[in-house]
């Protein structure tokens, strides 16, 4: 996670570099910089309209291009780069839609139920045409649209009763606007009344409505008043122009944030004494004033800082984020890191996607998990400070010129999706060839491995966890209830090649016991009537010799499975005389009694006293039909039997991991024999 945190990183300083870059290249040809104004006399009349319509101003009634220009010029300074999202924003507005409606419920979702926009809904009467053409109706769409207000078409037919309701008995417009200034707030619906069916009529009637909700002061006292006035509203933005009523993209932006910021319009269009402005620092006119409680800060002179409804709207969402911003930016923060999974992985390009969808799930579901607390803990009441101090923060960091800086190439960036992809993927390929470069130079070899191989190695993996259970995972002997289930073993007949060679993992053989097998010479009754009289030396030397062959035992397993599964060396002790061959019955014909048989004519006997008490006593190993040395490492298995140590871990590696003798299961556990150990009168004479 760290790694791919890295990489992302990397990826936005990239950015940031590149931004640069292109900046500089355009200076160097054009010897401009994207803040550097513009002379609305320099620029062409259809420039001049682009820019009032961005902005929201009418130009109607304005026929001659030094009446726009100077309407221009009152709006607010121009900038080149500007310009240059304006006529940008003016070719990608040819493609924007509009909603129709299904029903009553449809219209109650979208527009009633929205508090923080303006939807613009032609509704269109049962058996009539609608009042405004679709050339005409194409045209308004295109211009609201700049300023985030939604459209939509109510046809009376899908639902007339409905309409019946509303009395919407002929063709019409609906406008939706919040109707109180606080968020979330109740919305009322404006019937547009005008008799010109005009786009220019129509927009201008939008936005005197929109417009209305905005505070507007007309005098120096009212200013006063308002200026050192102190509410709920931690931020008020103040436009300071000679204008009759703000831009369409001011009232647009105080709709949005309703609730959060506070917009007031200062018409100075007809005050005679300005002295009270020069007190509080506004000297040009038009400006743009943030009032917040750290201080004043002035719009427009920083990098992308714009007069435009986009620039605006990032820079107050950068000073006064909703929770939803938020998520929605951890949301893409989270994505972005997940999709590095994709270069950084390496092998088969399946195994790549499958990460990359394991990690995608993986990282959503986490975040989300992780959002809920916060939302919870963000509606507790003593909160409030925190809360407080954390706007604080954001307004001291986001008022930066490094912060301006970085909204600048978001905007750059969010118009021309095609770079940040193509730039994000030049990214992970760099990040992709040096991470194959590196894994070679390790020798890893699931760099060259193609597609099949993986599938099949995901294959033999999958179906090892499915049909058997993962002894890495568990301290043998456990016993797994899932073994025992008859639906399982149905399951597994369903596929004869995996009931023939199972796949299991070999972890489970480092579990089982092991321990050195021990011959002692028998003993006369006289010397064992003498050593009953020495009963505590004898049992503190049996003490002795257990705990030497404990540790002789724990050894030789760190020993043997340093070298696993490699062959193991023979035991080179002397050969005792044991008894003769222990095993000598079938093991079916075994219940009840030990596991074969032994004979005292020799002189020597087993020592069973350091053999696991859940193993049976035998002398044989029946996989090299080779009796047991003195000496000698052996092994048991969870169903008793017991075999040379090298016998039966090549027998198990080699695939067949069942007893040799009874066939049980070497992973699983079995509940051991009821033993009968020999005593001395059972010895046939």
């Amino acid at each position: 996670m760290w790694l791919k945190l890295f990489f992302l990183l990397l990826y936005f300083l990239v950015l940031f570099v590149l931004a640069r870059f292109f900046e500089a290249i355009v200076w160097y040809e054009t010897g401009i910089f994207a803040t550097q104004l513009v002379d609305p006399v320099a620029l062409s009349f259809k420039k001049l309209k682009t820019i009032l319509e961005c902005r929201g101003l009418g130009y109607s009634g304005l026929p001659e291009k030094k009446d726009v220009r100077e309407l221009v010029e009152k709006s607010g300074d121009l900038m080149e780069g500007e310009l240059y999202s304006a006529l940008k924003e003016e070719e990608a507005s040819e493609s924007v839609s509009s909603t129709n409606f299904s029903g009553e419920m449809h219209f109650y979702e979208l527009v009633e139920d929205t508090k923080d926009g303006i939807w613009l809904v032609q509704v269109i009467a049962n058996d009539r045409s609608p009042l405004v053409g679709k050339i005409h109706w194409e045209k308004m769409v295109k211009k609201v649209s700049r300023f985030g207000i939604r459209t939509g078409t109510f046809n009376c037919s899908s639902d007339p009763r409905y309409c019946r309701r509303r009395g919407w008995v002929r063709s019409t417009l609906i406008m939706s606007v919040p109707q109180t200034s606080t968020s979330k707030g109740k919305v009322m619906l404006k019937e547009y009344s005008g008799r010109k069916i005009e786009v220019e009529h129509i927009f201008k009637w939008i936005t005197a409505h929109a417009a209305s909700r905005i505070k507007t002061i007309y005098n120096a006292e009212h200013l006063k008043e308002e200026w050192n006035k102190s509410d709920q509203y931690w931020l008020k933005i103040y436009l300071f122009a000679n204008l009759d009523q703000p831009p369409a993209f001011f009232s647009a932006l105080s709709i949005k944030f309703t609730g959060r910021v506070e917009f007031i319009f200062v018409n100075v269009e007809n005050w005679d004494n300005k002295s009270y402005m020069t007190d509080i620092g506004i000297y040009n006119m038009p400006s743009y004033i943030l009032r917040t409680p750290e201080g004043i800060y002035r719009y427009g002179n920083h990098t992308g800082e714009f007069i435009s409804l986009q620039a605006m709207d990032s820079f107050l969402r950068s000073l006064q984020p909703e929770v939803n911003d938020l998520f929605v930016l951890s949301l893409v923060l989270v994505n972005l890191m997940a999709w590095m999974d994709l270069f950084i992985t390496q092998g088969a390009t399946i195994k790549r996607f499958v990460v990359l969808i394991s990690t995608l799930g993986t990282y959503n579901s986490l975040l989300i998990i992780s959002w809920l607390p916060v939302l919870g803990f963000l509606q507790l009441p003593y909160l409030d400070s925190f809360y407080e101090y954390s706007l604080k923060l954001l307004r001291y960091s986001n008022t930066t010129t490094l912060a301006s800086w970085v909204r600048a190439d978001w905007m750059f960036y969010s118009s021309h999706p095609a770079l940040f992809l193509s730039t994000y993927l030049g990214h992970g390929l760099l990040i992709d060839y040096f991470e194959k470069k590196r894994r070679r130079n390790n020798n890893n070899d699931e760099v060259n491995a193609n597609n099949l191989e993986w599938l099949s190695s995901l294959w033999d993996w999958y179906t090892s966890y499915l049909f058997h259970p993962i002894a890495s995972f568990q301290n043998f002997p456990v016993e797994s209830d899932w073994d025992e289930d008859p639906d399982l073993f149905l399951e597994r007949l369903a596929f004869p090649d995996l009931w023939l060679h199972p796949l299991i993992p070999t972890d489970y053989i480092k579990n089982l016991p092991m321990w050195r097998f021990k011959c002692l010479g028998i003993q006369s009754e006289e010397e064992m009537s003498e050593g009953s009289q020495d009963t505590e030396n004898d049992s503190e030397n049996e003490n002795t010799d257990t705990f030497s062959s404990e540790k002789e035992v724990f050894e030789d397993k760190q020993s043997v499975f340093h070298n696993f599964p490699g062959r193991a060396s023979h035991c080179d002790a002397e050969a005792c005389s044991c008894a003769n061959k222990y095993c000598q019955t079938s093991p079916y014909e075994r219940k009840g009694r030990s596991y074969g048989s032994y004979n005292t004519n020799e002189d020597m006997e087993p020592d069973w006293l350091i053999w696991p008490a859940d193993m049976l006593h035998c002398t044989e190993c029946v996989v090299c039909l080779e009796n047991f040395e003195n000496g000698c490492l052996l092994m048991g298995l969870p169903c008793g039997h017991v075999f040379h140590q090298n016998c039966i871990v090549m027998w198990l590696a080699g695939g067949r991991h069942c007893c040799p003798v009874c066939r049980w299961p070497s992973y699983k556990k079995k509940q051991p024999y009821a033993q009968h150990q020999p005593l001395s009168n059972d010895v046939p004479s």
